[in-house]
């Protein structure tokens, strides 16, 4: 008889994870709170027009990259719907200070000559700083799917100095520094205590080439499902685990909101590490020193979204990932919104024309704090107008890129914070997991085993978070199972 795993929480995490032991002939669970599957991948109906609920740029999907591999052992990537950003200028960044644009090339030829055409003086010096970040990353022997022999990984000084440090020793002009840490937006990075590794591990994603989703993320969420049921697993929406039962340092099985007590051999998370340990029906099944570490590592930035719907053949499909900064300083205090990401999600036949638009601001939770005890469809008539002040904001911003560009929005939903603590189940609603301090780099990583045997962790808050790090991950979890390098030889 095959052992039975159960995996709490349907979001990426736990798909690629019940995926790959399903693959392997596990008999496996997914239990999901929500109506929907996917967590960060769920898409939902607005104004007629399908939305995600993240903001997805994806990375490792090249040919020969790390999530394009792990999908063909899968044997799902004829499957996957995904659309390649042009290599030309993948990403355009905006600086309203001085009201420059960078439009950036993918590749790292491409890359360094999109900046170098600003910055000639600097040429060199970003041929040293890019070979750096590959150099950072090529320490990283699950980033490239590589069978790993020792426990304890070596790296080099540069891997856990703070990322803006990293930069400035490569780059000497103040504004270049400021450019290349652009993607400080999708990792919500902070200075003095982001590691260079992180930066270095999404920078060379970038570099190495993008993607999006086409018709909707969700479409790739149910394609990970598919794969479980079909080697005989279940994946179940709308019943979420509200207990963990547990018998001296073992987990012997969970109950539903519906009932239910299910029971396995295995039991993965793949909700927040503090939202599990609410869940234990005992408090002191976890050692103590293990439930303060996890309570006291403080989270990523948040973010707020907006969410539009764009009048017909208005405006065009924007085939890069744009990004708004304020100021070259604010780069590394990005959580307001002077700094934001936008993007025009393409549809499986995109047109010329864009019929919606996702902007993302990073967000402290602080902004939202004082309705954290309210619920959806409940804060009240501040927070609207709060909500609606901000959308404004970015609206302001937007024309200063695109004059005009109010005039062609038809529709606008909001979501802040609150909603994605209370539709993700992430402490805080933070977007990248843990925050990841090079002070404290023994405090900040978390790893998939746990102090019970047979539960483990995946998700944003192990390891990497993205649609990235989060799969590489769930390899992690599912060889602490099947052995190590088991899956990593397979692939």
């Amino acid at each position: 008889m095959s052992e039975r795993v159960l995996i709490i929480g349907g979001g990426l995490g736990g798909l690629f994870s019940g995926a790959i032991l399903a693959k392997e002939g596990m008999e496996v669970t997914v239990l999901e709170k929500n109506a929907s599957i996917g967590g960060g991948l769920q898409s939902f109906t607005r104004f007629g027009e399908v939305f995600d609920t993240g903001m997805h740029v994806l990375g490792g999907l090249q040919e020969g990259g790390n999530i394009r591999r792990l999908c063909q052992y899968l044997g799902i990537w004829d499957k996957v719907h995904v659309r390649a950003v042009p290599t030309e200028c993948s990403e355009r960044i905006f600086f309203a200070e001085d009201g420059r644009s960078y439009e950036i090339a993918s590749g790292r030829e491409g890359f360094v000559a999109s900046l170098a055409r600003h910055f000639p003086v600097q040429r060199d010096c970003m041929v040293h700083y890019v070979e750096a970040l590959y150099r950072i990353v090529d320490e990283m022997d699950l980033f490239h799917l590589r069978p790993s022999a020792d426990n304890i990984a070596k790296h080099s000084e540069e891997f856990g100095m703070p990322a803006d440090a990293f930069i400035a020793k490569y780059i000497s002009d103040r504004r270049l520094r400021q450019v290349v840490a652009y993607v400080n937006s999708l990792y919500g990075g902070r200075a003095d205590e982001t590691p260079a590794f992180v930066h270095a591990a999404i920078s060379v994603l970038h570099i190495n080439g993008t993607y999006r989703f086409a018709g909707g993320s969700h479409l790739f969420a149910e394609t990970l499902a598919d794969v479980i049921r079909s080697h005989g697993g279940q994946v179940m929406a709308g019943d979420g685990v509200c207990q963990v039962c547990t018998e001296g340092r073992r987990v012997t099985g969970v109950m539903t909101e519906k009932g239910r007590r299910i029971d396995a051999d295995y039991y993965i998370s793949d909700v927040h590490p503090c939202t599990l340990l609410s869940l234990m029906d005992d408090p002191k099944a976890f050692p103590k020193a293990y439930r303060t570490r996890l309570n006291e590592i403080p989270g990523s930035y948040s973010s707020f979204l907006l969410y539009l719907k764009l009048k017909p053949e208005c405006f065009p499909y924007l085939d890069y990932t744009g990004y708004y900064i304020e100021e070259y300083d604010k780069i590394w205090d990005c959580a307001d919104a002077t700094c934001f990401l936008y993007m025009t999600p393409p549809e499986i036949s995109q047109g010329r024309f864009s019929r919606k638009m996702i902007i993302a601001s990073p967000m402290r939770w602080e902004e939202v704090s004082r309705w954290e005890e309210t619920a959806v469809g409940h804060r009240g008539s501040k927070y609207e107008a709060w909500k609606q002040a901000q959308a404004e904001v970015l609206l302001r911003a937007m024309e200063k890129m695109f004059p005009g560009f109010r005039s062609q929005v038809e529709a606008v939903n909001a979501a802040s914070p609150l909603t994605i603590r209370d539709y993700f189940g992430n402490k805080e609603g933070a977007m990248y997991g843990f925050a990841k301090d090079c002070r404290h780099m023994e405090l900040s990583q978390v790893p998939v085993v746990t102090k019970i045997p047979n539960l483990l962790l995946t998700g944003q808050c192990v390891n990497l978070h993205g649609f990235c790090g989060v799969p590489l991950t769930a390899i992690s979890t599912c060889e602490a199972i099947l052995g190590k390098n088991y899956v990593l030889n397979k692939i």
